[in-house]
């Protein structure tokens, strides 16, 4: 399969990817994408905007506990947070709503908090904005909200200041990992953040890869290149190059990626906290690597073959969703994997040929995989090459040098049958 012409093929395609601007752009873009938007998406999650809220309760002594409580917190010292105080049941609460709608539409203010005596039993307040699901605001005022509730509920207990810290605080739970090879030790954010960047990675990159690839393909068909090509070369030779040319080029931009990523985590040692520390291990970058070039090979099989069925990118959009289900789904199974590393069903994805390029790799981050999985893993998708390349192989055969009508699936199938 691999000889001369093959790797004429391969060197034509790396001339020809490893030179694009999009290559170079998407090479260096990407880390720097990838980390403004970590840093963006703190920014805002860090970002103290100018709130005013008016706080209503139902008696005096509950209206006089807040504003005593909120006007010494810590949401006073930034200057920009303003609270007003009303007291009033709620028969008169829709009137001062009504009252205050022009304000809350017009965002001169932020929200009117309600919280009647019965949140003394269960807790229950509500909030009336024009963005109710202000998560940011919420997590400023639980804190001072549910002191003065439980100030006021076990003052009553007559329980003595030391006690009533104790009922404030929540529970913190450090969490320690447990591996055969290593001492236990304490683990923070770095193992979910590694999860992170390797899911969007491989995400990508399939993508990216498997649409130049499609693209390629669907563009030497419509130019009648292929024509030219094929005089010289077998489909399954063409195939087989552009496949291999394809993977290598991602490989590439791929090692580039990590090299960046490591390079960054690596110098900013002593400057992110121990809990959120990256760390990258050896193990899992070569694996990371053999699995994804072993996927590659898998998924660009399918980019291919579509490629070769279809005459312009719009059809192929329209039959490409089986493919890129294949991509989807494991990406949704490695974020949800983040959840529960030890899901069953997550689990036995990491072993299934296609999704296991994604899931595998998230897994390995969270928790301690078997050397025989990550090799099984790596063997099945070797077995699903064999079974996929053959058949893609037989619809590249036919479909490239056919144009006209978009052929319907049942045509694709007898395509299989033919003999050259």
């Amino acid at each position: 399969m691999f000889n001369a012409r093959v790797l004429a093929i391969v060197k034509r395609e790396l001339r020809e990817k490893l030179i694009s601007k999009s290559f170079i752009l998407m090479t260096i873009l990407f880390p720097l994408l990838l980390f403004g938007m970590a840093g963006i998406q703190a920014l805002i999650f860090t970002d103290k905007s100018n709130d005013k809220v008016d706080i209503v309760s139902d008696t005096e002594t509950l209206t006089n506990s807040f504003q005593n409580e909120l006007m010494k917190s810590d949401l006073m010292k930034d200057g920009k947070t303003s609270f007003a105080f009303f007291t009033m049941d709620r028969s008169a609460l829709k009137s001062f709503l009504d009252g205050k709608k022009k304000d809350l539409l017009g965002n001169k203010l932020t929200g009117v908090v309600y919280i009647p005596s019965s949140a003394l039993k269960d807790k229950k307040i509500e909030y009336y904005s024009q963005t109710p699901s202000n998560i940011s605001l919420s997590r400023k005022l639980e804190g001072p909200l549910n002191k003065v509730l439980i100030d006021i509920y076990f003052g009553n207990k007559s329980l003595t200041p030391e006690e009533l810290d104790f009922a404030r605080k929540g529970i913190d739970v450090t969490g320690f990992k447990v591996s055969k090879e290593e001492n236990i030790k304490e683990e923070g954010y770095g193992s979910l953040i590694l999860s992170y960047v390797f899911t969007f990675l491989l995400y990508i990159s399939l993508l990216l890869t498997g649409q130049l690839m499609l693209q390629s393909v669907i563009e030497e068909k419509s130019s009648k290149i292929v024509e030219v090509i094929l005089s010289s070369v077998s489909p399954r030779e063409l195939m087989t190059g552009k496949i291999i040319g394809s993977a290598l080029t991602a490989l590439i931009q791929m090692s580039i990626w990590l090299a960046a990523i490591i390079t960054v985590t690596s110098s900013a040692i002593y400057a992110l906290p121990p809990e959120v520390m990256v760390s990258i291990t050896t193990t899992q970058v070569v694996f990371l690597m053999v699995n994804f070039a072993v996927g590659l090979v898998l998924f660009l099989s399918l980019f291919g073959m579509m490629g070769a069925i279809f005459d312009n990118p719009q059809d192929a959009q329209s039959g490409m969703w089986p493919v890129m289900i294949l991509i989807i789904a494991p990406f949704l199974i490695a974020m949800s994997m983040m959840q529960n590393p030890n899901s069953p069903i997550a689990n036995a994805f990491a072993l299934v040929p296609f999704t296991s390029v994604m899931v595998m790799p998230v897994k390995m981050t969270l928790v301690e995989v078997p050397v025989w999985q990550l090799f099984a893993c790596v063997v099945l998708n070797i077995a699903a090459i064999f079974l996929v390349f053959p058949i893609a192989g037989k619809i590249y055969r036919v479909g490239i040098l056919r144009t006209g009508k978009k052929p319907k699936w049942s045509e694709v199938v007898k395509w299989l049958k033919y003999k050259y």
